[in-house]
């Protein structure tokens, strides 16, 4: 039985939950089981939420016994990548400045779910405050990839992504501020989502880069993201960068054809230094999509070149001004220090790991006086005609495809020693948050050697409908979804 369970996607769980043909408690009690078995060797999460997650299950079936009205996940198990706020829960962005923080309130997404009826099964790993590409960077562990455990997950979200591929989780939340949903969703084999900035609340997401940040989900399926994405998504009012503009059905827009829909195909991104077999991926992705009616044409991204420099400005800037506050007086760790200034000193140099003090460094030179307009100031600049550049794009076509990384998953530790090459790894995911539009990975094959590799969907901004449909047309024309690592 416990097979059957996590074989469902989660809307079938959901479906079969309300039916009463299995109870939220049996299907957490498998997905307990699967991370008892798993979690040893893949370690995706931070925090296994046993008790609670058997508590709201025993609510949820009760709630459906009684006749009650009830969410379209209700009682669906779901990770949640630990920089996402639950009352009572701790949450530690993977960091030893925050390891023993337990949060006071929940975070705007955490109080959709919970008022839908999903689950929380655990929190799950990360780079540290989300800064990496590979989970690395974690101040507790390094997650593997489900698919071959000598390989990273991606980052930052590789916990959420991992999860999900291992089938220790049928859904999961990440974060992505440069590809951090996107890129491990790759790398694992699994759907992963950045919805258009505004579009989901960040009000009880710890901050990275706040104007790049933004909450969205992974999944086994189209269909599931299209579902979670729905539950998560609409104004708050507690957030002043959410845009109050009307959140679609999803899920009532996936079947409609893609004829006449309008691919365009950046130059820009079909480089050299492209791994062949993910370029050859792609583009076979491209004729299935081709033979199901949509056109292809060639587009160009001009400023794309410039993106990763412009991302390493304006990102680790807003995180120097974010973290802060982790100073030893408010909340968190300290250290203790003969004077003011010599805690702050040891809680931030012991507190923060090796990539969180080079993000911080960077960004507070970018923003000194004398140095502010000839890096911040220029890179905003630069930022809005990357902006400008999906904006004329968009006038010829509705969707753009893109390989979502370069490269397929590389060993843990192959680039631990040289940050460039690993910043690198989200050279085809950046743009998309610097130009606040949304994107999807899909899986759209696999390397010789059993890696997965993804396919990215961008759309305009707020129409996540089109890359959602473009992308569960192509999923439901091949079988790559349907592979699970044998972890």
């Amino acid at each position: 039985m416990e097979n059957n369970i996590l074989n469902f996607t989660a809307v079938q769980l959901a479906n079969k939950i309300k039916a009463k043909e299995l109870s939220s408690v049996e299907a957490v009690k498998a997905y307990l089981g699967r991370i008892e078995k798993t979690e040893p060797k893949v370690k995706a999460f931070v925090t296994v939420l046993e008790e609670q997650a058997l508590k709201q299950a025993k609510d949820v079936d009760e709630k459906i016994s009684k006749g009650k009205a009830v969410g379209e996940l209700a009682g669906v198990p779901i990770a949640i990548k630990d920089n996402m706020l639950i009352t009572g829960t701790p949450c530690t962005c993977s960091s030893k400045i925050l390891k023993n923080y337990v949060s006071p309130y929940d975070a705007a997404v955490i109080e959709k779910l919970k008022k839908q009826d999903l689950v929380f099964i655990g929190k799950t790993n990360l780079d540290e405050f989300a800064m990496g590409s590979s989970t690395e960077n974690s101040a507790f562990c390094t997650t593997k990839n489900p698919w071959n455990l000598e390989c990273i997950p991606g980052g930052s979200s590789g916990g959420s992504a991992a999860s999900v591929s291992s089938r220790m989780a049928p859904i999961a939340l990440g974060s992505d501020t440069g590809g951090s949903i996107r890129q491990p969703a790759s790398c694992c084999g699994v759907v992963g989502m950045k919805p258009t900035y505004g579009r989901v609340s960040r009000y009880g997401l710890i901050a990275f880069a706040s104007s790049l940040d933004q909450i969205g989900p992974f999944s086994r399926t189209i269909e599931d993201s299209a579902m979670l994405l729905k539950t998560i998504s609409g104004y708050d009012a507690k957030d002043s960068t959410s845009v109050d503009v009307p959140v679609p059905d999803y899920n009532a827009e996936l079947k409609k054809d893609l004829k006449g829909l309008r691919i365009g195909l950046p130059r820009e991104y079909f480089i050299k230094g492209l791994d062949k077999e993910v370029e050859q991926s792609v583009k076979n992705a491209i004729k299935v999509l081709e033979n199901l009616g949509a056109k292809t044409e060639e587009i160009t991204l001009p400023y794309t070149e410039y993106a990763v420099a412009v991302y390493y400005i304006i990102a680790p800037s807003e995180a120097s001004a974010n973290l802060a506050r982790y100073d030893g007086v408010k909340f968190g760790f300290r250290a203790h220090g003969e004077d003011l200034l010599e805690m702050y000193e040891k809680t931030r140099g012991r507190g923060f790991g090796a990539e969180v003090k080079r993000r911080i460094m960077l960004g507070t030179y970018s923003l000194s006086s004398g140095y502010y307009e000839a890096y911040y100031g220029k890179a905003q600049k630069v930022r809005t005609l990357i902006r400008r550049d999906f904006e004329e794009a968009f006038k010829k076509v509705d969707v753009i495809l893109t390989p979502t990384a370069p490269t397929p998953a590389f060993k843990i530790g192959d680039k631990a020693d040289d940050p460039l090459q690993m910043y690198l790894s989200d050279i085809f995911t950046i743009s998309c948050n610097l130009a606040g539009i949304p994107g999807i990975s899909v899986p759209c094959g696999f390397t010789s050697n059993g890696l997965p590799v993804g396919l990215q969907v961008l759309g305009k901004p707020f129409k996540e409908e089109d890359i959602l449909k473009t992308a569960y047309h192509y999923e439901k024309n091949t079988e790559w979804h349907k592979r699970y690592p044998e972890v």
